[in-house]
C-alpha cells in the first residue's frame, strides 16, 4: 500500500476516491517510565522512554488506518496527517488520517 503526505501519488493517476480513513490509539504513561523520565527531566536530554512510546503509538495508528483502507479496496492513502491530543493528565491520543484512493493501473 502506498502512503503519502501529498495530495496525489507521484507518477500515478487516481482512478477513484474512496473517502477518508483513519486510525487512532490512546496510550497512558507507565509508572516505571515516569520515574526514569523525571530523572532525565532533572538532568536534561531526550526522554527515550516517551520517544519510544510515541513511536509505537504512531505505528499502531498507521496500521489501523491502513487496515481500514485495505478493507475499502484502496491502493493508496494520500494526504496523510497526524494529530495528537491529551485525553487526561497521563494519557494521549494519536490520530492519523488521510484519503483512501484507487489508482489507475500502470501501463
Amino acid at each position: 500500500m502506498i502512503m503519502v503526505t501529498t495530495n496525489d501519488c507521484p507518477g500515478r493517476e487516481i482512478e477513484e476516491v474512496l473517502g477518508m480513513v483513519r486510525g487512532n490509539t490512546t496510550r497512558a504513561r507507565h509508572v516505571g517510565r515516569d520515574v526514569l523520565a523525571k530523572m532525565r527531566g532533572i538532568v536534561g536530554g531526550e526522554i527515550e522512554e516517551y520517544t519510544k512510546l510515541m513511536a509505537e503509538s504512531r505505528e499502531q495508528a498507521l496500521d489501523r488506518m491502513m487496515e481500514e483502507a485495505r478493507l475499502r479496496g484502496a491502493d493508496a492513502v494520500i494526504g496523510i496527517r497526524f494529530a495528537t491530543s491529551q485525553i487526561m493528565l497521563s494519557a494521549s491520543e494519536i490520530l492519523v488520517y488521510g484519503t483512501a484512493v484507487k489508482l489507475k493501473p500502470q501501463a
